[in-house]
């Protein structure tokens, strides 16, 4: 029989989907779970997987993988979509699809699958990952053929069959968790009026109920990446999960937007990312005082192209690889600590240092000096005047 490898959560889609194929197109189906954080009983994914008709089942630890080669980069790019939407989900497909590629070739399967909507993003996000690895690969995409209309019909469906699903028609989220953030849509969220309610959150509490103390942190940075918490130094999921859990109980990190979806939908999403934020924050701040003006205004003036290739699906496309390249090296010199506060929601930057800061206290204070003359600054406006008095003159 031929197979087909199915990007596999356990959740309410991909769920049905191990049945649908079978079903319809008479595969076998090799489910694929990457644990990339999300915290989850694999040994009861992977037994769920086998009850539901999976033949084999791949379950992949690549939390290091994930935020070493794709969280860092992107967060050293400052990359966020749109009001703020870090990206959480759009940054974990590319790296979901390449290892499914690999999975399919290695079992010689002739079809890769996934749970993805023909409304969403991420349908967009993993056939673009298959077909840049692999261009001859058939991609089956269960929500663009089967009969199922909704959610709601998928649970019914499940219920029928037997198959054990989290959501329910009370609260039929979708929710994607990875170790940088969690996403919520559906349900009551699709009425942008309505307020999220507070027991759907996971990672960060409410800020009125966080500490009424604030607390301090230091991140410590090497060419653009953190290496440390508080002079302790940790593997990047390592820091990412000690990150999150310090930014979440502070009540750091909710976000609630209507985003722009690719194929053109108005779309509302919540979203958790407590130690993508602080980090999002304190990158900022060392950048501050060690990145050359220019080579910063050049950088940001990239940042919503960059954040769209990820948005969109184009992690490995050539565009976003040399971008990737150029951001890189802006990053040579961006090392040093950062110093944090957290309060009741808020992140606030109080301090940086750098062995390699521009920041220079002689020419920026306001007491008395003896590096900057400044009467040399009457000739710099005079120039820098000069086509606005022209433009004055010729309207007169």
């Amino acid at each position: 029989m031929n197979k087909i490898v199915l990007a596999y959560s356990g959740g309410l889609d991909t769920s049905v989907a191990i049945k649908w194929l079978k079903e319809k197109y008479d595969f076998e189906v090799i489910a694929f779970c990457a644990d990339i954080g999300q915290e989850e009983n694999f040994d009861e994914i992977a037994e769920k997987a086998l009850k539901t008709g999976a033949i084999k089942v791949y379950i992949e630890d690549m939390k290091e993988e994930f935020v070493r080669d794709y969280v860092f980069p992107m967060l050293r790019a400052n990359a966020v979509y749109e009001t703020g939407y870090m990206m959480g989900t759009s940054i974990a497909r590319p790296l979901i699809a390449k290892k499914q590629i690999e999975i399919a070739m290695k079992e010689s399967a002739i079809a890769v699958a996934h749970g993805a909507t023909g409304k969403g993003n991420d349908q967009v996000r993993f056939e673009l990952t298959y077909y840049a690895l692999k261009p001859d690969i058939k991609v089956i995409a269960p929500w663009r053929e089967w009969e199922f209309d909704s959610r709601t019909s998928l649970i019914e469906y499940a219920q029928k069959h037997g198959i054990p699903v989290q959501a329910t028609k009370q609260k039929p989220y979708s929710i994607d968790r990875n170790l940088f953030h969690i996403s919520y849509e559906g349900g009551i969220l699709e009425d942008p009026w309505n307020e999220p309610p507070e027991d759907m959150y996971t990672m960060v509490v409410p800020p009125e109920k966080a500490p009424d103390k604030p607390e301090y942190i230091e991140i410590e940075y090497k060419e653009g990446n953190p290496v440390a918490i508080n002079g302790k130094t940790l593997s990047p999921a390592e820091l990412l999960k000690e990150l999150n859990k310090i930014a979440g109980k502070n009540g750091v990190g909710k976000i609630d937007i209507v985003e722009n979806r690719y194929v053109g939908i108005k779309s509302r999403g919540v979203y958790e990312t407590p130690g993508g934020t602080v980090l999002h924050i304190a990158h900022k701040a060392i950048e501050s005082i060690t990145m050359d003006r220019e080579i910063m205004h050049l950088r940001d003036s990239l940042i919503p192209k960059y954040a769209e290739f990820i948005y969109y699906g184009y992690w490995f496309s050539p565009e976003r690889a040399t971008l990737q390249k150029l951001i890189d090296e802006s990053q040579r010199n961006v090392t040093g600590t950062v110093k944090i506060k957290l309060y009741k929601g808020n992140c606030i930057v109080v301090g940086r240092k750098s062995p390699y800061s521009l920041y220079n206290q002689e020419l920026a204070t306001f007491e008395k000096d003896y590096v900057y003359n400044q009467k040399d600054a009457e000739g710099f406006i005079k120039i820098n005047s000069l086509r606005l008095r022209m433009a004055k003159n010729l309207n007169e």
